[in-house]
């Protein structure tokens, strides 16, 4: 089998392959796309600020400059990154992580780098 033999014979696979999947894409029943806004879980307590940061993410654009959206991400990052902050609950615990090899206990120390030389 030649080079051209073996070129035509992978195009019609390819076109063969590709309509294929047309056909079936096309014969799929359209499905109504679900709005982010109902997935939110409705069952949750009511927080006010979670409330207003998705009113600020709904903005879009204008929410950094709307000044009640930056009060409630400043608040929002506070409430994570402050100091002494703690987590509502704990997180369930891992597993312990497998122990690794002995040698893997030094570290490989990257080759030191030379300064490049001027060129002139």
């Amino acid at each position: 089998m030649d080079g051209k033999m073996l070129a035509r014979l992978g195009a019609v696979v390819f076109v063969a392959v590709a309509v294929t999947a047309t056909a079936i894409e096309l014969s799929r029943d359209e499905e109504p796309a679900e709005s982010w806004a109902s997935s939110r879980p409705s069952t949750a307590p009511s927080d006010p600020l979670r409330e207003e940061l998705f009113r600020c993410q709904a903005l879009g654009e204008a929410g950094p400059r709307d000044p009640a959206c930056l009060r409630a991400w400043a608040e929002n990052r506070n409430r994570f990154l402050a100091p002494g902050t703690r987590p509502a609950e704990r997180l369930p615990e891992a597993a312990p992580a497998p122990h690794p090899p002995a040698d893997a206990d030094v570290p490989a120390q990257p080759a030191p780098v030379s300064p490049p030389a001027e060129t002139r």
